[in-house]
């Protein structure tokens, strides 16, 4: 039968994979942060832009 899994015996194999890893969780988390910062600013954008028009509406009422 074939095995599936490989674990190699020699643990510096995994070394490659642990640095890649990394450099992914970091990357995801920068992506995050900036998708975060961006979201927020619409939504304040986006909070002006309904207090501008109900300050225009209650003018003309």
């Amino acid at each position: 039968m074939m095995e599936f899994l490989y674990f190699p015996e020699d643990k510096t194999e995994y070394i490659p994979a642990v640095i890649e890893l990394v450099i992914f969780m970091i990357l995801a988390g920068i992506t995050m942060h900036f998708f975060l910062k961006h979201s927020k600013k619409e939504a304040k954008q986006i909070d002006q832009q309904y207090k501008q028009q109900d300050i225009e509406n209650d003018d003309e009422a």
